[in-house]
């Protein structure tokens, strides 16, 4: 950076996405065009010929670096396979609020063992963990109530 040299990633990634922004925003329908070609993608003519550039630069990016692609791959890449869980993970997992463990059903207690070996045959159980997480704000948690 100090001969005025760009880090590689601005280079290789961050311009790229500046110049297709900068485009888009000051509808340079030529070099739209040139680089919707050369990434070898289809916007339809109502996105291009939306008045809100963001409605275009949209269509442009979900189709280049769909999030969904993105996000499914780094989940895939970076979060530990299953196999490789501890009994404690799986004891936390099977009990919610203040339950323990050994206050579970011995039915329950039972899909430890299947929940750990993730197997896939046929008279194995299925096991579906569904975790929803979505933002509150810190006044309506319980605990921040007013009595």
């Amino acid at each position: 950076q100090s001969k005025g040299k760009k880090p590689l990633f601005v280079q290789l990634v961050l311009d790229n996405i500046w110049s297709l922004y900068e485009a888009v925003m000051k509808r340079d329908k030529e070099k739209i065009e040139k680089i919707v070609t050369s990434l070898g993608l289809k916007i339809g003519p109502r996105e291009s010929r939306h008045a809100d550039p963001k409605v275009h630069l949209n269509a442009i990016c979900s189709q280049w670096l769909p999030i969904s692609d993105a996000v499914l791959s780094m989940v895939c890449n970076k979060v530990p396979s299953p196999l490789d869980i501890t009994a404690e993970r799986v004891e936390k997992l099977m009990c919610v609020g203040a339950r323990t463990f050994d206050s579970l059903p011995p039915e329950t207690q039972e899909l430890k063992s299947a929940f750990m070996k993730c197997s896939s045959e046929a008279t194995a159980p299925v096991i579906v963990f569904v975790s929803k997480m979505f933002p509150v704000d810190s006044k309506a948690l319980p605990q921040n109530k007013p009595r």
